[in-house]
């Protein structure tokens, strides 16, 4: 009878102590439940940070599938593996084929219910990692932000549906694994203090074109509410005849015939690679430095996954309720010509190489757009983004319900002299250090134009509309015929349709393997 007594005391005081056990648990902030399982934060600077945890379980050449579970608490204290790429050997927890479908969150409260930002990061659809540009102090802005690796390159880019029916979606995985990291952020961001019906994604250069292809992916619709574009309007030309082709060409190149098509999941990485470069060359052709458009390893419209191709015609229809903004920086990829002295007559004979006759012509509209320019500059100025992201934000201005907001960063690197590609993402994510190779120190302007910028951007993330009360004046939605462009730089400012004219002649001048591509049949171009 004691001993019965006893043991019903110990179950009810056992009883009593789990529920007791989970809230104590549950009350540390730095641990937070996923569907998956546990995962332990750390402070990240002020934030509390999550790196590396596994959203997806991936098979060669298949769409993504959700993480599986684990029982344990994980620890989230260190980057996740980045996706296989060219050129670069490191141990499998650095990077990995099989487990590189990780995101990272930062937050400051996992009891609140704050706007979430989706980080893609640059690289194209190539290279790159969601390392480089951590979150920490953008989410001190009162935002959740989260950043993904997914497949790259011939990994999540390759199409091999002419070959068999099983890899029907291979051609666009890599962004089917985004998707994946989307639906994750619906299931799990309210446990980390986000709000899930208010995400906005935002990337920068092949970051930027893969928010361009969600904008126009039916399986994300609903995932995100905004979008901001950064310096990613180069235009990929993939269509479905080039990437089956590209796909059988590899195929050809490994010796495999469609009949044994399996034997490519065990081609090693290396190798894999190196034959999609062959292959490129053999059919749909290699992309040369400076190309002002892309194609091969990309994403490719099939009318299921990716409807049409993002930026010159705008976006899929099922996006005209997102909120857009959409900048480049002043110079972005253009070779800098700030360290050599140079006469307005010696710019106008180089001039001359690009612009033939309307070289003066090309100069007198600089003058307008840019009154204070130099010899320098003529040269300098970004010929490849600028030029379609007006005639991308003409078109969506028109035809979307929802607004759009245009900008252009003009900040210049004390060492370069330049606005270059992806200068800006240290100010928008309020990342200054000491010792950046284009900002050695920082100065107290660098640091209240990075503080203004990311209040912009979580402005932005939180209600669509970005102005913020420090604004010169209210910025006003773009329209072709306002061509309102808020200057970022340590003075903000306003301009309103400073370089139609000018952007209008590089168009012109800088396209014409584009215009050649899109006048010609496909067999008979340079890709065919």
């Amino acid at each position: 009878m004691i001993k019965s007594l006893k043991l019903t005391l110990c179950v009810l005081l056992l009883a009593a102590l789990v529920p007791l056990a989970c809230t104590v648990r549950n009350s540390d902030p730095m641990v937070v439940k996923t569907d998956s399982g546990l995962v332990k934060g750390f402070d990240h600077e002020g934030s509390i940070g999550f790196l590396g945890i596994p959203y997806a379980t991936v098979e060669r050449f298949m769409p993504p599938r959700p993480a599986p579970k684990w029982d344990t608490v994980r620890v989230c204290d260190h980057w996740g593996p980045q996706a296989m790429q060219n050129g670069r050997r490191m141990p499998e927890d650095k990077m990995s084929e099989k487990n590189s479908c990780v995101l990272n969150v930062w937050t400051t409260d996992t009891k609140a219910s704050m706007p979430v930002m989706v980080w893609l990061h640059g690289g194209g659809f190539d290279s790159g990692t969601s390392e480089w540009d951590p979150g920490m102090h953008l989410a001190q802005k009162g935002v959740v932000v989260v950043s993904v690796n997914h497949r790259l390159n011939i990994l999540g880019f390759l199409d091999l549906s002419a070959a068999s029916p099983d890899y029907k979606y291979s051609g666009n995985v890599g962004m089917l694994d985004v998707v994946q990291a989307l639906q994750w952020v619906q299931k799990n961001i309210r446990n980390f203090g986000g709000d899930p019906g208010n995400v906005t994604i935002f990337g920068e250069s092949g970051g930027g074109g893969k928010v361009g292809t969600l904008l126009c992916m039916p399986l994300a619709k609903g995932l995100f509410h905004k979008a901001i574009i950064m310096s990613g309007t180069i235009l990929n030309v993939n269509m479905k005849a080039m990437s089956q082709e590209l796909g059988l060409a590899v195929l050809k190149e490994l010796g495999i015939d469609a009949g044994h098509i399996e034997k490519i999941k065990d081609v090693p990485y290396e190798e894999l690679y190196a034959a999609g470069q062959r292959a490129m060359a053999a059919s749909v052709g290699v992309r040369r430095p400076g190309t002002p458009m892309m194609w091969g390893f990309g994403p490719t419209p099939d009318g299921e996954v990716l409807l049409q191709q993002p930026f010159q015609d705008g976006f899929a229809e099922i996006s005209n309720d997102v909120p857009i903004m959409i900048g480049t920086t002043f110079n972005e990829l253009q070779r800098l010509s700030y360290n050599r002295e140079l006469t307005l007559a010696e710019a106008r004979a180089e001039l001359k190489q690009t612009f033939e006759q309307e070289a003066d012509d090309y100069i007198k509209a600089f003058a307008k757009a840019w009154p204070d320019y130099t010899p320098q500059d003529l040269l300098s100025i970004d010929w490849l983004f600028r030029p379609k992201t007006i005639i991308t934000a003409d078109a969506i201005a028109e035809s979307r319900a929802a607004k759009t907001w245009m900008y252009m960063f003009t900040w210049r690197s004390p060492v370069s002299k330049g606005s270059v590609h992806g200068n800006e993402l240290k100010f928008c994510f309020d990342n200054l250090r000491a010792g950046n190779s284009d900002l050695p120190e920082p100065t107290e302007a660098d640091r209240e134009l990075a503080d203004r910028m990311s209040d912009i951007w979580a402005q932005f993330a939180n209600t669509g509309d970005p102005n913020i009360p420090s604004l010169p004046r209210r910025w006003e939605p773009y329209t072709a015929e306002n061509g309102e462009l808020l200057e970022l730089n340590y003075t903000l400012r306003f301009l309103n349709n400073p370089d139609r004219e000018l952007e209008a002649i590089i168009d012109r001048h800088c396209f014409k393997q584009l215009d050649e591509f899109r006048r010609r049949p496909i067999v008979e171009s340079g890709i065919h």
